[in-house]
Parts: structure tokens; sequence; C-alpha cells
């Protein structure tokens, strides 16, 4: 938690509600980080009556002012959430996502959340979180279309045209990851390893393997198992390999589904993350500009409350 200046007074609660995690951040009136706090209070450990409460908490932590407004994206405004927050359906402005921020009415200082995003056809999805981090990279980007990449548990892939979200599309890769290290026969092989180098030859192989041939996906998992049986292939190589094999069948499914987009992407990452699939995507011939996720979720959710604070 970093503290903030004393000529320094905050303007705004930018808060990041996921599924698992909180980050708050006090910004003052040019969007600048005066304090911070992260804690494991995300929506999966909290009824819908205790939200409220725990954001009280983290801001009392931040000595916060009692009336300070508090902008929220994220998992707060799911259906198992604070309230539930309409999503609205693509194609939309990334304007239009940050004014339609949703007022709280029975919190203790004025908040809002944001809406999520959802999407029809030509598949159902939606999201809830990542939306924020669309709007607050694409601000520094020109009229033009574009492809982004959000790596996470869900990650997420999305055309946005002219500061329009026009379709998107989910990947379960960080969930399938940690459902087949931890309860799969693949927990054997892999054991308490969970990081993977994007410089690691075995990663770079392995996601080669399934960028040429989507269809070996299933039958190449299975060779993780087999290799540390038949001969020396330790934790790290193997989940280098599961990485490298799962990270492959995401792009070749986003390469798919966004055909005409080309091979320029824009990565919306923080730390590992970032690191892991710039590498990946470089394997994979596609140029990548990276954003940070963290700086591109603060920047939506203050632009969001200048709008209501300021109308502007």
């Amino acid at each position: 938690m970093t503290s903030q200046t004393a000529s320094s007074r905050p303007f705004v609660a930018a808060v990041d509600w996921g599924t698992t995690s909180l980050r708050v951040w006090l910004l003052d009136e040019t969007g600048q980080v005066l304090s911070e706090t992260r804690s494991d209070q995300g929506m999966a450990k909290l009824s819908r009556g205790e939200f409220g409460a725990v954001l009280e908490r983290e801001l009392a932590a931040l000595r916060a002012p009692s009336g300070l407004p508090a902008m929220i994206c994220g998992m707060a405004g799911a259906r198992q959430g604070w309230k539930e927050i309409r999503y609205l359906e693509v194609p939309v402005a990334v304007d239009a996502i940050l004014e339609a921020a949703t007022p709280v009415e029975a919190a203790a200082r004025p908040v809002w959340i944001l809406p999520g995003l959802c999407q029809r056809a030509p598949v159902a999805d939606v999201m809830r979180g990542e939306e924020t981090q669309i709007a607050g990279a694409v601000a520094r980007f020109a009229a033009g279309d574009y492809l982004l990449c959000l790596p996470g548990t869900h990650s997420k892939w999305v055309q946005v045209k002219d500061a329009t979200v026009t379709g998107f599309r989910t990947f379960l890769t960080g969930e399938m990851f940690s459902l087949l290290c931890e309860h799969s026969i693949l927990r054997h092989s892999v054991g308490s390893s969970r990081q993977a180098d994007g410089q690691s030859p075995v990663f770079r192989e392995r996601l080669r393997t399934v960028l040429e041939n989507p269809s070996a996906l299933p039958s190449s998992l299975f060779s993780i198992r087999a290799e540390g049986l038949l001969g020396e292939f330790p934790p790290d190589a193997a989940a280098a390999a599961l990485s490298g094999y799962l990270i492959g069948a995401e792009i070749a499914g986003a390469r798919s589904q966004f055909a005409t987009a080309g091979n320029e992407v824009i990565l919306i990452a923080s730390g590992g993350l970032a690191d892991l699939y710039s590498a990946a995507l470089e394997e994979a011939g596609m140029t990548t500009t990276v954003i940070d996720a963290e700086t591109a979720v603060r920047t939506a959710l203050f632009e969001a409350a200048r709008f209501k604070l300021r109308g502007s």
C-alpha cells in the first residue's frame, strides 16, 4: 500500500472487483495514483450484503474521505455480486460503456458499477471487467480496426472498430490449465509447478505443434504424462508443455474466429502473463503492442468517474 502525499486530494476510488481478488486505488483529479490496496475479498467469498462493508473497510485502510465516490468494474456487477448490472450488447462504443455506470442506491457513499458486455451471435458470450480495460486501452489509439487479446483465467479476444467493440470470443485457457494441473492425471507430471517461461524451448515447441495442427491438442495433452513416465521430463518442462499446447490452441482459435483481423494484436496484460503471451504471439508471427492491464482499467475508471462527477 502506498501513502498519500500531504498536498494531494483524492478525486475518486477506482475499484476492480474480480471473482477472487479486489483492487482499490485512490486517484487524484489528474488520475494519478495516491494510494492503493489489494486483497483476496473477491466476489466468490462474499454474499450480496457484504460488499458495502468490505469496500468501506478497504477505503478506511486507505484513509479515504467518508464521502469520496467509488467507481467499480468487474464482478461486483454480476448476478451474484453487489448489484446485478445489465450487459450492454455489442456492437457498443467504449464511451457508452463508461457512461452507463449504474448507481448503488444503498451504499454508504456515492458508488457506481460499470456494465459488462454481451454477444448473442455468432456465438453467445459475455464479459465483466475486461470491457473496462478495453475502454482504457482504446483511448490511446486513433480510429481504426484493432484486435485485442486480454489473457487470463478466461482469455478474451476482441475486435474494436473506431472505438466500438464489434465482437469478442472467450477462451477458457487459464481455467483449463488449473483444472488439468489439479484434477487430471497431468497433476502427477506438473506437480506444484505452475509457472511457464515464454522463452522455454519446450513452451515454444509445443505451442508451434498446436498452431500448425489445432486438432492435435487432445492427444498432445496425454503425451505430457507419457513423456514423464518414459524419460526425463521434470515438472517445469511439463508445465511449459501444457501452457504451450493450451495457448497455442487459443491463438489458433482466435485466428480462425477473427480471420480478417490481420497479424497485429494489442495485448492488454500485466506481469508474467504479458511476458508469456508476448512470447507466444511472437512465435505465432504476430506483432504486438503491450498495454499494462492495471493502467488500462484505472484510466477507464477515472474517465467514467469524470463523466459522472463532472458531466464531461
